[in-house]
């Protein structure tokens, strides 16, 4: 059994050693540093936290602030208000200004669980990747997270990491390696690809180890920046194994499938299926309860490859 450990866990550790080597960092909340686990940081260095209170507009227009003055500022709250609510100070203060600001937002999509669709953002990375300039990042796991919030300080530029609120299965070990914009090749395969990010990766490679059993050989690729996509890889995928399956806690509008999907119409097509959010809000229930009622599972990925490896039959 592998281990359990929430991403927003993994960033409130990876925000403490970050501080202890980078003095320019100064951390932001909207009230919720308890649940965003900025808390970790503002109880080792006081003086470089501060709580903006429940004012998302305010604490976004502060860190570009803050940006401008040589600081490194990581702003965090729910990603429902990081993305939605103080969406017009994003774009406007932090990207068309191109300041150094890195909005880490948790308790994205609908593992929030009992807080309901209004509190469950389906729509964040598709409002965060349309803004020009903009880098996004969901990783899948909890070492993966600590890798790319210690990465993205050293990167010159304004960035969204989208991180959970449930545990989820570490799938990485400790020799993991991060980079913008490239994606990691979980298993190989040449019958199939399928293409995940976040907690959907977890579930992708138990996927590819049932199809395995099936004599269906699948290729695994977490693609945890979803801009600047990994090209290349998604080129490869399509011309090595003719099919593709997207897996995303995300509306399939706007995320990692149509984000996929743009590169493939245009460089290699071949058929895509598409697992996440069809064209809905969320729902209050358990993370679980919710993972199987918007079809994003072990077994739904796996149909969808199935689905996808008729389509390519037929040609």
């Amino acid at each position: 059994m592998p281990e359990m450990i929430a991403t927003r866990d993994a960033y409130g550790k990876a925000l403490v050693a970050l501080g202890e080597q980078e003095p320019k960092v100064v951390v932001l909340d909207g009230d919720l540093s308890s649940s965003t686990k900025t808390g970790m940081f503002a109880k080792r260095f006081p003086d470089r936290f501060f709580n903006m209170g429940i004012a998302e507009q305010n604490l976004m227009g502060a860190a570009a602030g803050l940006s401008a003055v040589g600081k490194i500022p990581y702003a965090s709250t729910f990603a429902i208000f990081a993305s939605g609510r103080a969406w017009e100070q994003v774009r406007q203060s932090i990207a068309y200004a191109e300041l150094n600001v890195k909005i880490v937002a948790t308790h994205s999509g609908v593992t929030v669980g009992e807080d309901g669709g209004s509190h469950q953002s389906v729509e964040d990375i598709s409002l965060m990747r349309s803004i020009p300039g903009m880098t996004v990042i969901v990783p899948a796991d909890a070492v993966e997270t600590e890798r790319a919030i210690m990465e993205i300080a050293r990167y010159r530029g304004p960035v969204f990491v989208r991180l959970g609120r449930m545990k989820v299965p570490v799938v990485f070990d400790d020799g993991c390696e991060f980079t913008i914009g490239r994606s990691s090749t979980m298993a190989d395969g040449t019958d199939v690809s399928i293409i995940s990010a976040g907690v959907m990766t977890a579930k992708a490679v138990e996927a590819g180890k049932e199809l395995s059993a099936r004599g269906i050989h699948a290729r695994v690729i977490n693609m945890s920046t979803i801009k600047p996509i990994d090209e290349v890889a998604i080129v490869q995928a399509a011309r090595q194994t003719g099919a593709i399956v997207t897996a995303e806690e995300h509306s399939i509008i706007g995320g990692l499938g149509s984000a996929v999907a743009e590169v493939v119409v245009r460089r290699c097509p071949v058929p895509v299926e598409f697992v996440g959010v069809q064209d809905t809000f969320g729902t209050s229930g358990t993370s679980e309860e919710l993972l199987e009622y918007f079809g994003l599972t072990t077994s739904h990925i796996v149909a969808s490859v199935e689905r996808v490896i008729e389509r390519k039959k037929r040609g």
